[in-house]
């Protein structure tokens, strides 16, 4: 296994639990929300504002590509990131590939109102709907772990526990 990607809704837990599990696992930690915004010098509500969600979606599958083609990384990626299928597909080959769920209500508690997430401006109902647009892809990643009621350092070491075993 070249890499650890995390994946799932927003407000699963991908960064903090990525980072968790990087540290314990001596691996590099990257985001790649923050590796689009480095790229694009706009943060990720700009992109939306000034081009438009499909410029940020085929930059975000161009930095997932590159990101997979690397090794020795826990990468967490962005909630829509899968929507893409060769993204998809990138991920799954030789790396450990784990989807972080959540369920809606504690969802909307991590995320309140982040004003960062231009996804989730339009309240829970839109996150609902969001959510139960992208399970059919979520549920295509091998691994599945519920965030719901793990501490983010229990939720890091069940994914220690599988890098260790595959």
């Amino acid at each position: 296994m070249r890499n650890i990607v995390l994946t799932g809704f927003m407000g699963t837990g991908k960064t903090t639990v990525g980072q968790i599990v990087a540290e314990r696992a001596g691996l590099a930690f990257v985001d790649t929300d923050a590796v689009i915004v480095a790229r694009a010098e706009q943060s990720i509500a700009e992109i939306f504002a000034a081009q438009g969600e499909p410029a940020f979606r085929a930059l975000e599958a161009e930095v997932c590509a590159d990101l997979a083609a690397g090794g020795g990384q826990v990468i967490a990626t962005g909630g829509g990131a899968l929507l893409d299928p060769r993204t998809v597909e990138v991920f799954a080959d030789g790396n450990l590939f784990v989807c972080l769920m959540c369920d809606l209500d504690e969802i909307a508690r991590r995320i309140g109102d982040d004003p960062l997430r231009p996804l989730a401006r339009d309240g829970v109902e839109r996150l609902a709907r969001l959510l139960d647009s992208r399970r059919p892809i979520y549920a295509r990643v091998p691994h599945q772990i519920d965030t719901s009621s793990l501490t983010p350092q229990q939720a890091a070491e069940e994914i220690i526990r599988l890098w260790q075993h595959t």
